[in-house]
């Protein structure tokens, strides 16, 4: 879990899950692996012009994000042909991983209820930390936008100060993983960002 900096604008100092928005290079960036083909599927569910492409940008820009927030570049190690098409994805190349949406699991997508001042259609991921496989030091810092990073259990975790949507994805995943991480299950969804709005896909 990530503590956002205590001045930014949007749940400050909570604690949250890395993440942030598509961005219109993710959809273009090539990739080593793959998602299963049930997670593919369960991404295009639900939306109005759903295509591959734009379901692998929902895996990448969470990559992405998530190398930028913390640090942590998940991919193939040490391969070979990976170029950055644009400067938020030269922290891979610099690293020489090759990013693979293969180790990705879908655990609830959420939409936060209208009137908010902000609105996001969100996919929440799940990887194992075995597929993390190159770390930058200099990301966690007082000014950055996360300014502690801790790996908690779950117990933990709910004890922090949390959004309401983050302490119900953790629910989704402490379930998941329950019930097997891999498998071919229905996908949470939240409709208004609540749990009596909670429907499964």
């Amino acid at each position: 879990m990530g503590r956002r900096h205590h001045a930014v604008r949007f749940m400050p100092g909570k604690y949250v899950f890395p993440g942030g928005r598509v961005e219109p290079e993710d959809g273009r960036v090539n990739v080593a692996g793959t998602y299963a083909p049930h997670v593919e599927r369960s991404l295009q569910a639900r939306v109005a012009r759903p295509s591959i492409t734009r379901a692998r940008a929902y895996g990448l820009a969470a990559l992405r994000e998530l190398a930028e927030e913390t640090g942590l570049l998940i991919g193939e190690a040490e391969m070979e042909g990976f170029h950055a098409r644009s400067e938020s994805w030269k922290a891979f190349a610099e690293a020489s991983v090759f990013p693979s949406l293969e180790g990705l699991h879908l655990v609830a997508r959420a939409i936060t209820p209208p009137g908010r001042p902000r609105r996001f259609d969100t996919r929440f991921f799940a990887a194992d930390r075995s597929l993390v496989s190159a770390t930058r030091a200099d990301v966690i810092h007082p000014d950055a936008e996360l300014v502690e990073l801790v790996w908690v259990t779950f117990d933990e975790a709910r004890r922090l100060d949390l959004p309401a949507i983050t302490g119900l994805v953790l629910r989704d995943l402490a379930e998941r993983l329950e019930n097997g991480l891999e498998r071919d299950l229905p996908t949470p969804f939240y409709r208004q960002g609540s749990a009596s709005e909670r429907e499964l896909i």
